[in-house]
Formats: C-alpha cells, sequence, structure tokens
C-alpha cells in the first residue's frame, strides 16, 4: 500500500468519481490513476469503486470507510509536513482560507492586510464559496479552515469556534414607504417584494424563522449570495432588501436609507470551523486571533483538545463575542 495509492482514491472520490479530471488535478495521466487503484484493491482484496465497463459508478461500503480512512491519513501526513515546517521557518509557508462573499467583501480586509504586512512570506489563498461548498474544503482538508455562518454544524469533523455576532438592515431608496417608518415591523416588510440572500447563506436560516414563527409569507422576489448584488437590485426596485448589517456603507450606500432590523430576527453567529486533527501553525493562529481577539492561542488549543461540541460551547459559555 502506497500514500500515492491512498491520495488517488481519496481525489477521485472529491472528482465525482471523474478518474481523467482526477488526473488532471494531481498532473498525471488517466491511466496511471486507474492502475494504481487498481493495484490498492487487488492487495486489499475488496474492490474500492464499483464499475460498469471501464467507468467507475459509485463507492462500494467497503471503498466508504477505507477513504475516509485515507483521508484521515492524507490528513496526517500534512501535519506532519507542517510541524517540520514549523520548527524549520515560523514564518513562511500558506494558508488557505475558504469564506463567503460577504466575510471576503466586509470583515476581512483589515485582518487580511494586517497579516500580509506581519507575515509577507506566508501565500494567503482565499477560496470563495456556499457555506456547504466551503464547510466540505475544510472538512475535506482542502482548506486550513473555513469562516462562515450557516453549514459549519453539519460536519461532524469540524471544531467551531464562534467569532462575533451580528444582525440585518432593511435596505430601501430614499422615497421607499417604508424608510420613513419609526419601527420595522415583520407584517410591514411582509407588504413588500423582499430581495435578500440565497437560502444557506449569510444566516437566511434566521430570517425564515422569524417569518415562519409571526406565520407570515414573505414574498421574496431575488435572492443572491453577493450583499452588493442585493444592493443593486433594490436600487433598481425589485424590492427592499434584507442584508447583513455590516453590508450597508453608509458613504458608497448614501442613496439608500439603512433600517435597524435587529428587533426582528435573531442575531446570527459567525464561527471558524477547522477540521480536528489539524496542526495549527504559529502564523494561522496570529491570523485567527486578528480576526476575533478573544480566540487566543489558548482558547483555540483548548476547543482543539475538547473531547466534543458540548464541550466547545461550554468553552466559550462566559465569553462575550464582540458584535459586528
Amino acid at each position: 500500500m502506497k500514500l500515492q495509492q491512498l491520495r488517488y482514491i481519496w481525489e477521485v472520490a472529491r472528482h465525482d468519481l471523474n478518474v481523467s479530471a482526477t488526473a488532471q488535478s494531481l498532473y498525471t495521466s488517466q491511466p496511471g490513476v486507474s492502475k494504481q487503484i487498481r493495484l490498492l484493491e487487488d492487495e486489499l482484496g475488496v474492490e474500492v469503486f464499483a464499475r460498469s465497463g471501464k467507468h467507475l459508478t459509485h463507492v462500494t461500503p467497503a471503498g466508504e470507510k477505507i477513504i475516509a480512512l485515507a483521508g484521515e491519513i492524507l490528513s496526517q501526513t500534512q501535519n506532519i509536513k507542517r510541524v517540520a515546517k514549523e520548527f524549520s521557518d515560523e514564518r513562511r509557508g500558506s494558508l488557505d482560507i475558504a469564506t463567503t462573499h460577504t466575510q471576503a467583501r466586509y470583515a476581512l480586509p483589515k485582518v487580511i492586510n494586517q497579516f500580509i504586512e506581519g507575515y509577507p512570506d506566508v501565500g494567503l489563498h482565499m477560496h470563495q464559496g456556499t457555506p456547504m461548498q466551503i464547510a466540505e474544503m475544510s472538512n475535506d482538508g482542502v482548506v486550513d479552515f473555513a469562516i462562515a455562518t450557516e453549514a459549519l454544524e453539519q460536519f461532524g469533523n469540524l471544531v467551531m469556534l464562534p467569532c462575533y455576532t451580528w444582525n440585518r438592515s432593511v435596505v430601501v431608496p430614499k422615497s421607499h414607504p417604508l424608510a420613513s417608518v419609526e419601527k420595522l415591523t415583520l407584517e410591514a416588510l411582509a407588504e413588500y417584494p423582499i430581495v435578500t440572500y440565497v437560502f444557506g447563506f449569510t444566516g437566511r436560516s434566521e430570517l425564515d424563522r422569524a417569518f415562519q414563527e409571526a406565520e407570515l409569507n414573505p414574498n421574496v422576489v431575488f435572492t443572491a449570495a453577493d450583499s452588493d448584488v442585493i444592493k443593486t437590485y433594490v436600487r433598481l426596485g425589485l424590492g427592499v432588501g434584507i442584508v447583513a448589517s455590516m453590508a450597508y456603507d453608509e458613504t458608497q450606500d448614501s442613496d439608500l436609507v439603512a433600517l435597524d432590523a435587529s428587533h426582528l430576527f435573531a442575531d446570527s453567529c459567525t464561527k471558524i470551523g477547522i477540521r480536528n486533527n489539524t496542526f495549527i501553525r504559529g502564523y494561522m493562529y496570529k491570523f485567527i486571533e486578528s480576526f476575533a481577539p478573544h480566540l487566543t492561542k489558548d482558547v483555540v488549543m483548548a476547543a482543539m483538545d475538547a473531547g466534543n461540541r458540548q464541550d466547545v460551547e461550554t468553552l466559550f459559555e462566559n465569553i462575550t463575542l464582540p458584535r459586528h
């Protein structure tokens, strides 16, 4: 059994059983990947992948367990490399972050700028996607950690570190009837077409829950993953916008009015998701603390060492999170 063979089956599973795409991503040949997988299956005495002719059709029950173990082994090999790098040169390396547009656009720029100034020899790579996509990237070890509000809890291998709480604002043109109301109500919002986030993005679940509990059916006419896109369509008169409050800029959005909606919706919490057993290098701790000052190295280490999510939640019970 070779480490290369484990990497091949892991990557084939990640590429939806597309051997050609896997070979391209690994800069090798398709026949070479197929041959090594066959050799591994022959050695193990079981099929990892079921086949129809030359095509892989699905992962076998045995294959599911083998691929999961392969992922753990590959993750540990990366940790070995990181340990070596940490002791050879603690200020060089790379940091891969997966996050959503809202975090990348509004919450991270200052943190990233400071980090790059402090660690010029660390390559920082940002991956954007849906909350589910970025949670998967962190869970699979593709990135070092994910920053998101939704979806992280769906992956049992992720340790979730709470960073800050936030709520929403309703944005409308200055001429809109809601612009002059003293205090918003859900009933008033439900009277107008709504433009907001795609389900599963940026705390959308709390928005839907509030309307459901009030037994109201909002007319959501347009959804997007990008706060700036939402504001663009509000300007076009498509509807009233509901966005994260941090996404409203008084200077750039001076043609819009932002109405506080924090009394209508429950707070949402943005978290960092880190795969269990990840070796965190020194500069990674620095990045995390820069983004969320209460997440010191000692706190993060304690969370990573906790036995389960309940223990992690207990760790943060007496910590007041900052609000954005």
